[in-house]
């Protein structure tokens, strides 16, 4: 089954940074367009960006253009989200998602909170 595993969030002051994982399983990860949301308190879910099967195309919501960086590694059945310049309205619960044969799914969430 398919199954996605997010890990890296903590409390980080403004300004600052951190990297969140997310680990695929289940499917065939190299072939899949991977894609980070996230959720803030009483907010719908957002994304906030995806990458391309083979890793060379990033796009990203305006929001978070030119501080957040998406990357995977395919051996490793992993993609990266890359959180600079950290504002507390980034704070939020992070997801990783893919669609699978018009199925979506998502990990479990991993929260980033932005507070000094």
């Amino acid at each position: 089954q398919v199954q996605l595993v997010e890990s890296g969030g903590g409390l980080v002051q403004p300004g600052g940074s951190l990297k969140l994982s997310c680990v695929g399983s289940g499917f065939a990860f190299h072939s899949y367009r991977m894609t980070w949301y996230r959720q803030a308190p009483g907010k719908q879910r957002e994304m906030v960006g995806s990458i391309s099967p083979p890793g060379r195309v990033a796009n990203y919501a305006d929001s978070v253009q030119g501080r957040f960086t998406i990357v995977r590694d395919n051996d490793r059945n992993t993609v990266t989200l890359q959180m600079n310049s950290l504002k507390p309205e980034d704070t939020a619960t992070y997801f990783c998602g893919v669609s699978v044969l018009g199925t979506e799914y998502w990990g479990q969430g991993t929260q980033v909170t932005v507070s000094s």
